[in-house]
């Protein structure tokens, strides 16, 4: 489970480094997520339990269907600190993974949370758009939340189907919609600027962090605007996937209301001492999440347009 001759690890980008960054994305990538490495799966919440199990299985039947499981082999592109391929390990879909990203923190910390969950993961530093693995290598390739940040989606997808044995199907979740993305920013704009202010007056200073986390966290934000090349119509990348030679293509979208409520959730949760958020806070959140979800699916995903919801997810297969 060691990287061959992959970068380390770069968590202190100097400033020239972030400055020159905002002119290039894919450094942007790197910078930025060696940067949340360490505190990315606090950040998100994310965990390896039943509840980002169930999560994860949940969204990877709902575009792809149970037929095929468990997958012999598969790799996560850009997976970040490995919630998906991880999670979806531990729930019976894979059988043996490898994760990949550009930026090596986010590799390493994959790994290592493999490595405490002992799970069968290997793992590489990799550009979406020239994967390090050889022609027909996997049965299924996943990722959560990556797309947007590449700059040539099209090429990640015949990447994606080159990787492929004959027959593998790709899914890819937690993808933002043109207009999912645009509410859910200005929620996030608004709560954020809502609790850094009123957090100023002496009766609630208690929940303010301090100054220097603040400005950190704005950095972060900066940077993250640069790491956030696309947004999608669901329409629009079912056919990059079918261009790049995908069939049986099919994407669907999830999260109206719970964006709604989650977006200035997340945002509050970053803007105050992670102290103040007690495990009733976190019970309430989550279960407002629960059922905001249940709304989406049972009510919602039958009235409105697909293209109003935040996430997409989409799936396909390589042609035998």
């Amino acid at each position: 489970m060691t990287q061959v001759n992959d970068p380390a690890p770069n968590p202190h980008a100097t400033a020239e480094e972030v400055k020159a960054a905002f002119d290039d994305p894919k450094l942007a990538n790197v910078l930025y997520h060696d940067w949340e490495a360490g505190t990315y799966d606090e950040k998100w919440s994310i965990s390896y339990d039943e509840r980002c199990i169930s999560y994860a299985t949940d969204v990877f039947n709902a575009v792809a269907g149970e037929d095929g499981q468990p997958y012999p082999t598969a790799m996560e592109l850009g997976s970040g600190t490995g919630f998906f391929l991880l999670n979806l390990m531990q729930g019976g879909v894979i059988k043996k993974g490898s994760v990949t990203d550009l930026s090596p923190g986010m590799v390493q910390v994959a790994l290592r949370n493999a490595e405490n969950l002992g799970l069968d993961v290997d793992g590489r530093v990799a550009d979406a758009e020239r994967i390090p693995y050889e022609d027909n290598s996997f049965d299924l390739v996943v990722g959560h939340a990556v797309l947007h940040h590449i700059p040539d989606v099209r090429a990640a997808f015949a990447e994606v189907l080159r990787v492929l044995k004959p027959g593998g199907r790709f899914v890819f979740a937690g993808e933002p919609t043109k207009v999912g993305d645009f509410y859910a920013r200005k929620l996030g704009q608004i709560t954020w600027y809502l609790t850094t202010n009123l957090t100023k007056l002496p009766v609630l200073n208690g929940w303010r962090r301090p100054q220097e986390e603040l400005d950190e966290s704005s950095r972060a934000a900066a940077l993250e605007a640069v790491v956030d090349i696309h947004t999608f119509d669901p329409s629009e990348l079912e056919s990059m996937a079918r261009g790049a030679g995908a069939q049986d293509v099919r994407a669907v979208t999830e999260e109206f209301a719970a964006a709604l409520a989650g977006w200035p959730i997340r945002t509050f949760e970053a803007a105050v001492p992670q102290e103040k958020l007690t495990l009733r806070w976190r019970l309430f959140a989550y279960r407002l999440w629960l059922r905001l979800s249940a709304l989406d699916k049972k009510l919602l995903a039958k009235v409105l347009p697909r293209e109003l919801f935040y996430n997409v997810m989409i799936t396909g297969t390589k042609r035998p």
